[in-house]
């Protein structure tokens, strides 16, 4: 199979890989207790869910990130996402759902670029008629309920991307870190942030977060609108939960059609977010990134350490 990277890299990609399977429990992750836990459905190959659905009441729903120890989303937590999606387009009772992360220090690392290209590039379609991750993205943003995204920890790639397509985005100003650093590491990224920043964020502001590829804390996120906005660590969890069992006490219908109209003013269409997928899965491949890709696999990229902590100052650190 042809991988991510080029041929002579797949014998570290197989070990590296092997750092996104963490054997801690689903007991040692749970953010909170409370609230009846949702079977997802998940590969074979995994010992336990990725992604955890909580039903905090039956219209008010929960997912929460578990893939420790980075939060790394490759094809098979895309696919349990999807699976999250479905159950929440089939049930017209849910009004709110939050996400969040239950792993310290992320809320997503980025996309696996450790796994054959061809997990990614053999999916089938989405519902929309997209790849998975673009269909992810879309249906997401066009769900009947309001998604609230909690970020603590560093959303990065895929994990911004994921935040970018739900309705709010709330973050701690100490802990949170946002990013869309694929530029910095050569390729282009495939989540969307080139059809959603701009109308978000203003070109200009676009741009730099996009081409600058550099770490945003929570409060320059907030300074930008990349968040709506940074609050005290202490305060995150509390204030995200005041703000989405309020909006669950409104009526449902009103939600729904407000929200509809507020898409029909502000969301890309089809077409871009499938366009953005394509160029990453082009741009991932040539010499240039495989060459940047290469060297931050050589100083940690996809295990925990100082690497991905500091994503953003490394991907300037390549040298011709």
């Amino acid at each position: 199979m042809k991988p991510f990277n080029i041929t002579q890299l797949a014998t570290l990609f197989a070990a590296s890989s092997l750092i996104c399977f963490s054997g801690q429990t689903l007991a040692q992750n749970l953010k909170r207790s409370g609230g009846a836990q949702a079977p997802v459905p998940t590969a074979e190959t995994k010992a336990q869910p990725s992604i955890l659905l909580t039903h905090r009441s039956s219209t008010y729903w929960e997912i929460t990130l578990n893939n420790p120890p980075l939060n790394i989303i490759g094809p098979a937590e895309v696919l349990e996402l999807a699976s999250i999606i479905d159950q929440i387009e089939a049930d017209p009772s849910v009004r709110v759902v939050l996400i969040d992360s239950a792993v310290p220090g992320y809320f997503v690392a980025h996309y696996d670029l450790l796994k054959p290209l061809e997990d990614s590039t053999g999916m089938k379609p989405g519902p929309t008629g997209m790849h998975p991750v673009p269909d992810l993205m879309v249906r997401l943003s066009r769900l009947k309920a309001v998604t609230i995204v909690s970020i603590r920890g560093r959303a990065s790639g895929i994990g911004s991307e994921l935040a970018l397509a739900a309705d709010m985005r709330f973050a701690s100003r100490e802990k949170a870190v946002l990013s869309q650093f694929e530029v910095g590491a050569g390729f282009v990224p495939g989540g969307g942030p080139m059809a959603r920043l701009p109308r978000l964020v203003g070109r200009g502001r676009a741009l730099e977060i996009l081409l600058g590829a550099d770490d945003f804390n929570g409060e320059l996120a907030e300074l930008y609108g990349y968040v709506n906005r940074a609050l005290p660590d202490s305060e995150l969890d509390s204030f995200v939960d005041a703000l989405a069992r309020r909006i669950d006490s409104f009526d449902q219908e009103a939600i729904a059609e407000t929200k509809t109209l507020a898409n029909l003013a502000s969301s890309p269409p089809d077409a871009e977010m499938q366009q953005g997928w394509d160029a990453f899965i082009t741009s991932v491949q040539r010499p240039a990134a495989q060459s940047r890709i290469k060297a931050l696999i050589e100083r940690g990229l996809q295990q925990p350490g100082d690497l991905e902590r500091n994503l953003g100052s490394y991907t300037v650190k390549y040298q011709r």
